[in-house]
Formats: structure tokens, C-alpha cells, sequence
């Protein structure tokens, strides 16, 4: 096992009827910018919960933030902040919602040129203003880690800092069952990938760091399905929640080596197509483990083993009957598993090989040995 300092601050309030806890987690001197999306907490009753819940504080509202938070958006919001002097922030809904307020408390107190940099040229962040959230979409596990994913047009840029982790996280699993089954299985497989970036990597007899991830993709495995069959079942959601926060709260990650080329090609897919998040991770995951099964040999064999159980074969057999189960589980949950499945094919490589280099995606994986040329390789056998 790696050497590793951890520390995860997140307040969490987990469980029916938790929206009421932020009365008490905000202080009432704060003036609360809540920042949501679309308006679906409008229909659900956690926008009723979260006025009641802020009742004794002085509050506005800034809506509109996209399922890929757009910096154009999130800066008007920043414009608010700094023209009526909000001092607290409180993100309600899934991981973009999350994202995008972690950007907007990052570039509300940014004092150098353009906060864009903070995503292009990863200026690192000196101060944010204090922010919490109540998760409506388990996904991302930005509820409860310091990351952040935004857009500007084509371009899907991260960031990470301490600064704008969430002092605390309601998850609330009745504020999910309104999801559509679309929103479900992105973010089962969200989290699955989550899991698997830290996890199919090599080892590092890192045993805890390990049995946690497995049992994470155990349960995604088991309850993502009957999510979809379902819906209504509160127990199902509740464990998928958890076990989406815990597949990206820095836990599993700690001490091992991580692999996030799915996720950097990706995010070429979403910036240039428009394709859900999940949804590029579905598609690429499989061909990373095809075009890395040398790398990834001993942990592809131990996948196999501990969450399908397959243990007769060659290597290379348990190997293909380990992705064939994955291929397979993705398609339970009803999202797509090759680029075809998309409507892209061969022409669309070249506009994501550009993107990739343009970003100075070159490096990539556990090893930083995915160059541009094993990318494309990838993206091959994703057709």
C-alpha cells in the first residue's frame, strides 16, 4: 500500500426527513445563495423542505445551472454574489448542481484575471466561500470529495481543492425516487466507474482499499437493476446513494494507484457530442479494459474472481468473460456500450483524438503510459 494522508470534513445527514438538519449546519448570521437546476425540486417538494429548513435565515435562489454546469452560467451567479454580498452557498440537486456551486464559491473570492484559469491553467484556488448541499441525484459523490467538473462549450475541464469540499451533505433517498430511469442508471453507472477508475488499476496489497471497492460494485451490481424494476423501493435507493458517496469520497482511493483515462476520454465525448456523462463511461470503460488488459492483468483477474466469480479458464478467457459480464451489466441498465450505439463511428475519432491533445490528455492511466496514439487505439475498439 501507498503512503497517504486523509481527511474527509463532510458533515453527512443521511436518511428521510434530513433536509431540516441545515437549519442548524448554516449559520444563521450567513446570507444563503441555494443554487439548483432545472426547477425539478420545484415538483418533488425539496424546494418546500429547503425554504422551511432556511426559514430563520436571510436567502435567495439563482436557477438555470446545466446538466454540465456551463462557466457562463455559474458567473452570472457569481455576478449575484458580488453585487448582494451572499456569503454562504447551498447546492440542491445532483453533481452538476454540486460542481457548479464548488466552481461559483472558488471564483466569487478568485481575484486574479479570469476564473476560466482556475479550470485551464489549474490556478490554484486560495479562498471559497463556505458552501453545503443536499443531494437529489446519487452519481458523482461530489457531495462529500473536493472536485469539480465544468464546461465552457466544448471544452469539460476539472479542478480539485480542499477549499470548496462541502461542510456538509443531506442524502435524503425519497428525494430520488422522482428520477426518471434515465437519471437512475447514469448514475449507477456514474458511481460503478468511480469504483473501477480506483480499483482496476494494479495492486499494491492495499486489502481494505480493495474489499471496500469490491463491495461498492457488488451493490451497484445488485441494486442498480432493481432500481429500474422497482422504483418505488426506498431501501434500494437508499443503498444506491450511499454507495455512489462512497465510491468518490477519497476512501477507497486512498494508498492505491488510480487510472481516469475512461473518464478524460469521455469527457471528450459529452464536450463534443453532448452525450450523457454516464453514458461516455459505458462506452469507453469496456475498451480500456480490452486495449490495458496487459497493465491490468492481475486486477482484471482478481475482478473476475471476486465479483463475478470466475475462476476456470485461461487468462485470457476469465479475462473476456470479466468484460463480456460488465458489457453485460451496463446493458441491464439500459445505456449504451460502443460508440454505435451513440450514432458515431470513424469520422468522429479524429474530432476527439484533437480534443484530447488540445487538453494535453497524453499521459494517461495508472502508469501515464495512454499516449494520444494508445487513446485512439482505444476509441477504436469502442466502435
Amino acid at each position: 500500500m501507498q503512503k497517504f494522508t486523509y481527511q474527509n470534513p463532510t458533515r453527512i445527514h443521511f436518511g428521510e426527513g434530513q433536509i431540516a438538519a441545515i437549519a442548524n449546519d448554516i449559520p444563521k448570521d450567513k446570507k444563503v445563495l441555494v443554487i439548483y437546476g432545472g426547477g425539478s425540486i420545484k415538483k418533488n417538494g425539496v424546494y418546500e423542505q429547503v425554504s422551511a429548513a432556511l426559514a430563520g435565515h436571510e436567502w435567495a435562489e439563482f436557477a438555470g445551472v446545466e446538466p454540465n454546469p456551463q462557466y457562463d452560467t455559474l458567473m452570472k451567479a457569481v455576478e449575484k454574489i458580488r453585487n448582494e454580498k451572499f456569503d454562504y452557498l447551498l447546492a440542491v440537486g445532483g453533481g452538476s448542481v454540486i460542481d457548479g456551486t464548488k466552481f461559483i464559491a472558488a471564483a466569487a473570492c478568485y481575484e486574479g484575471e479570469d476564473p476560466w484559469h482556475i479550470l485551464a491553467k489549474q490556478h490554484t484556488v486560495e479562498a471559497a466561500l463556505p458552501l453545503g448541499c443536499v443531494l437529489t441525484l446519487p452519481a458523482t459523490g461530489s457531495e462529500s470529495n473536493k472536485g469539480a467538473v465544468v464546461s465552457r462549450g466544448k471544452d469539460k475541464l476539472a479542478f480539485m481543492t480542499d477549499k470548496v469540499q462541502p461542510l456538509f451533505a443531506v442524502l435524503d433517498p425519497t428525494t430520488t425516487l422522482s428520477l426518471s430511469p434515465r437519471q437512475v442508471a447514469n448514475g449507477v453507472v456514474d458511481a460503478f466507474v468511480h469504483v473501477m477508475e480506483q480499483y482496476l488499476t494494479f495492486p499494491v496489497n492495499a486489502k481494505v482499499q480493495d474489499r471496500f471497492a469490491e463491495g461498492l460494485l457488488l451493490n451497484l451490481i445488485e441494486e442498480g437493476p432493481k432500481a429500474l424494476a422497482t422504483p418505488d423501493d426506498l431501501d434500494v435507493r437508499a443503498n444506491i446513494m450511499w454507495t455512489a458517496t462512497q465510491a468518490l469520497n477519497g476512501l477507497i482511493g486512498v494508498g492505491v494507484p488510480h487510472d481516469w483515462a475512461t473518464h478524460m476520454i469521455g469527457h471528450e465525448l459529452t464536450g463534443n457530442y453532448g452525450i450523457d456523462h454516464a453514458r461516455t463511461l459505458s462506452i469507453v470503460l469496456p475498451a480500456v479494459m480490452k486495449e490495458r488488459r496487459a497493465d491490468k492483468e492481475a486486477k482484471l483477474l482478481q475482478y473476475a474472481e471476486r465479483i463475478f466469480g470466475i475462476r476456470e479458464g485461461s487468462v485470457d478467457e476469465r479475462i473476456d468473460a470479466a468484460i463480456e459480464r460488465t458489457i453485460a451489466f451496463f446493458k441491464e441498465m439500459q445505456v449504451p456500450t460502443r460508440l454505435a450505439d451513440v450514432k458515431l463511428g470513424e469520422s468522429d475519432i479524429d474530432v476527439l483524438m484533437s480534443s484530447l491533445e488540445s487538453h494535453g490528455m497524453t499521459a494517461l492511466g495508472e502508469h501515464g503510459n495512454i499516449t494520444l496514439n494508445d487513446s485512439l487505439a482505444i476509441l477504436e475498439a469502442a466502435l
